[in-house]
């Protein structure tokens, strides 16, 4: 079998792979449950090469991400419940149906907000629609964050939590306002640090994440992109310090930790001029 630059291609290697007796044994073992924690580790990769902004690795790393929709729906097709095509009619049609001011009758001149309004009463509208055709005794009251999917990575349902509770005005007004909050949760943490009880500083950090993540949103900031950017200059700098000791003969395990303070603050410097050095303990 040659790769193509059709789907079909790769639909077909998925069936392959699948195929019992004749298909791969680690393929055939698996199922929706033993998959999925790949499909999140593709999407993560797919956004580490936006991050590195390596379009090479990109392309490489959407090809993985699709590979993951392939064999959910091979597998999905396996046991008569849909099909690759199935998936495409159907996000198809959703991306149709949301998008009113590109492919319905809507005229004049719509702006970002009115596209926000439009998708989250859309959204709305098919939530009502699928809850309809569910049997009656399953068609509890839900509440307005029964919507955000309990299987998203922590920061990103933190995101979802918030701005889905700012659509009825539960939200706050000012970004100093959440940075007071901020402060008002690292100050808790703090009163609890001497009772050294693990369990309630784990809440405690816990909500300073969570304040954290409002404050990435009330400045229009991704905190996933924005934690990853701070990774990268954390493993940039710590190579450099890395660097300039094997430079010296020596290993940061047999270096002071004043020498590596030094050293980050040279690559602090290095790569921001114009900020003044910070030390060890007043970084985030």
């Amino acid at each position: 079998m040659k790769p193509s630059r059709d789907i079909s291609g790769l639909i077909e290697v998925m069936a392959a792979l699948r195929t019992p007796v004749t298909g791969c044994p680690w393929d055939l073992e698996q199922d929706f449950a033993s998959i999925a924690p790949y499909t999140i580790e593709e999407a993560y990769e797919v956004a580490e090469a936006i991050a590195r902004g390596d379009l090479d690795d990109l392309k490489d790393e959407l090809g993985d991400l699709l590979l993951q929709v392939v064999y959910h729906a091979r597998m999905a097709e396996e046991q008569h419940a849909f099909s690759f095509g199935d998936v495409v009619e159907a996000v198809t049609r959703k991306m149709i149906r949301r998008h009113p001011h590109v492919f319905g009758d809507e005229n004049g001149v719509v702006t970002s907000g009115h596209v926000a309004e439009n998708w989250d009463r859309i959204k709305a509208e098919e939530k009502a629609e699928r809850a309809a055709r569910r049997p009656p005794e399953e068609r509890e009251h839900v509440s307005l964050l029964s919507s955000v999917k309990a299987g998203l990575p922590a920061l990103a349902r933190a995101l979802e939590l918030q701005r889905k509770a700012s659509t009825v005005g539960f939200d706050w007004n000012d970004p100093r306002a959440v940075l007071n909050k901020i402060r008002e949760e690292a100050d808790e943490i703090e009163a609890v640090l001497d009772t050294a009880d693990k369990m309630h500083l784990a809440e405690e950090t816990g909500d300073l994440l969570f304040a954290v993540v409002n404050l990435a949103r009330h400045v229009d900031a991704d905190p996933e992109m924005a934690l990853r950017g701070a990774n990268a200059k954390f493993e940039k700098r710590f190579a450099y310090i890395e660097r300039a000791l094997a430079a010296k003969g020596r290993s940061p395990a047999a270096a002071t930790l004043e020498e590596m303070d030094a050293l980050w603050d040279e690559a602090k410097a290095a790569g921001s001029p114009a900020q003044a050095p910070v030390k060890r303990s007043e970084r985030g």
